[in-house]
């Protein structure tokens, strides 16, 4: 009898092989106080479980994935899975008051959602306030099972996890800024898996160990969990080999530096090739626009068994701050892998062809005296987004009037030399509104992000919820429609979910919008973020059930 169970099951796997390989995975998320010491140090820090970076979630494509979601802090919670498409299933995005309301004190959230048609490298984080310093981890979706990867199997995984450290509470830092209309003071470190490293005041302060075999090789899933700084990572005396970002494969390239924003992840194999010994692991900052950044470096070690602890490391030197050629080298290597199995999917015909400005802004603040009357602003077309107090797709859903309006604009209001400075004889002001931007289901969009040099040129890494894009085009200066779109790449883009819109340049991605629901728009810089520097895309149902959001659970929180 046994014996025939286990014919009909593999009868079954070749008849019917998704119904046999996707799976249910149930995770439980506490989200807690845990008192932490970092940089000589302790303070009481938001957690996953008591721990930082949180438990990396694991699934399959294709496998159904229920986290519960438990809030044991004083605070609202939300959690966002970056870069999960999320189908018809807005209700589990996480961003507050897009999606959902967030999660009240003592009370509980399953999010529920499948993996459609994904596999890589991801990250959770907590979409609400500056939670996402310390709530965050990985996010891993493996290839369906009997499915190999794209390139040679390595020996083993290893999880890289880069992000901030503030000594003094994050919310704490943040509401200060916003009180005074200044900029937040930056991280006292950067981390690689939690831990700065060895720093010059903090001799007890450790760094994380990446253990090593002659001959091995190591698929490294780097994510950049910071707040707000671009970072460049690279290990003395190895090369990386890039195979992947943001759970996209890519055509594999060499280099000793990769460049990875806040939101974004990179894949890449290591071969301990070299002499047995310890090599320093680096992430450093990227910033080319006179703004302040936490120069401290944080370092790990590589170390080959067998070496001993009092070896002496070998060492690297990170790239200058304002590397932005070494920047630009990377980004302009990642090209789709664009096989027969994973084809890039360019859209060819434009249904809206948008225009964003994205930038800073000064609008009055009487209260603000350290900003003398006024405060610092981000928006997106000089509009500065109101978060609202219902969330956004439940007032859809439901037809809530009064939450929104969709008259965002496509292009932006005022033209003026963009990547200059402020606009001439014009205010630095912008205006207020909680404006969506409607599309019908299955329409194409092109949109060209361009940076403003309002107060001054930065990079921008904007993320959009809900889909993946095409990275078709990127340059400097000032976006020119007759001129750039015939130097675009629609043959083999890289694929991303968050683009790094350059320094006094601009960036140009194309999409489907084959997923309704409303998808929030934003800088991955939370200091940007939180001064209105966000959109949202309303994408409309389609043509029956199978191309319209799902009914919302019932354990939807309320606001």
């Amino acid at each position: 009898m046994e014996l025939w169970v286990r014919f009909l099951v593999l009868f079954l796997a070749c008849l019917l092989p998704g119904l046999v390989e996707s799976r249910i995975r149930h995770y439980k998320f506490n989200v807690v106080l845990k008192n932490t010491t970092r940089l000589c140090s302790t303070k009481p820090i938001v957690t996953v479980n008591g721990r930082f970076p949180g438990p990396t979630l694991y699934a399959r494509e294709d496998d159904t994935v229920l986290v519960k979601v438990t809030n044991h802090v004083k605070y609202n919670v939300s959690i966002h899975w970056h870069g999960v498409r999320q189908l018809r299933t807005g209700w589990a995005d996480g961003p507050a008051y897009i999606t959902q309301c967030p999660i009240p004190p003592g009370q509980s959230y399953v999010y529920n959602f499948t993996i459609t048609g994904q596999r890589g490298t991801l990250l959770w984080h907590a979409h609400i306030l500056w939670l996402r310093a310390t709530v965050h981890g990985a996010l891993v979706i493996l290839p369906k099972r009997g499915v190999p990867y794209p390139f040679p199997a390595p020996h083993k995984e290893v999880n890289v996890i880069l992000a901030e450290w503030w000594k003094s509470d994050t919310e704490a830092v943040i509401n200060q800024a916003l009180s005074s209309g200044i900029a937040p003071n930056v991280s006292d470190a950067h981390t690689i898996n939690g831990h700065p490293g060895p720093v010059a005041n903090c001799s007890s302060e450790g760094g994380f160990t990446l253990p090593v075999e002659n001959g091995k090789t190591y698929l490294l899933r780097i994510i950049n969990a910071a707040l707000n700084e671009e970072l460049f990572f690279k290990i003395a005396g190895h090369k990386l080999t890039i195979v992947e970002v943001d759970a996209t494969y890519v055509k594999p390239f060499k280099t000793d530096t990769i460049v990875i924003a806040p939101g974004q992840t990179t894949n890449a194999l290591i071969t301990a090739n070299q002499n047995s010994g310890k090599y320093l692991v680096a992430a450093s900052p990227f910033m080319d626009s006179p703004i302040a950044v936490d120069n401290l470096t944080a370092t790990a070690t590589l170390h080959y068994s067998g070496t001993l602890a009092t070896t002496p490391t070998t060492l690297t030197n990170p790239p200058p701050q304002n590397a932005t050629q070494v920047a630009n080298n990377f980004i302009n290597s990642l090209k789709s892998l664009n096989s027969k199995k994973f084809p890039a999917k360019v859209p060819l015909k434009v249904d809206h062809n948008l225009l964003f400005t994205v930038g800073l802004g000064v609008n009055p603040c009487p209260t603000c005296k350290a900003g003398n009357g006024s405060r610092v602003v981000a928006s997106v077309n000089n509009v500065t987004f109101v978060m609202p107090t219902t969330a956004l797709l439940q007032a859809h859903v439901f037809n809530i009037s009064g939450v929104f309006t969709t008259d965002f604009p496509g292009n932006p209001p005022n033209t003026f030399n963009f990547s200059g400075g402020p606009p001439a004889n014009a205010s630095m002001a912008t205006t207020n509104g909680t404006k969506l931007y409607r599309l019908a289901y299955n329409s194409t969009v092109q949109l060209v992000l361009q940076d403003t040099g309002t107060i001054a040129p930065e990079n921008h890494p904007v993320h959009l919820h809900g889909f993946n894009f095409y990275s078709v085009g990127r340059g400097v200066g000032n976006y020119n429609p007759k001129k750039d779109p015939k130097k675009f790449n629609l043959v083999d883009p890289v694929e991303r979910n968050t683009v790094g819109v350059p320094s006094g340049g601009w960036a140009a991605i194309r999409f489907q919008a084959d997923n309704p629901g409303v998808w929030f728009l934003h800088c991955h810089l939370e200091v940007h973020t939180t001064w209105g520097l966000k959109m949202a895309f309303l994408v409309d149902n389609g043509k029956g059930p199978n191309e319209s959001i799902l009914p919302p659970p019932s354990d939807l929180p309320k606001c």
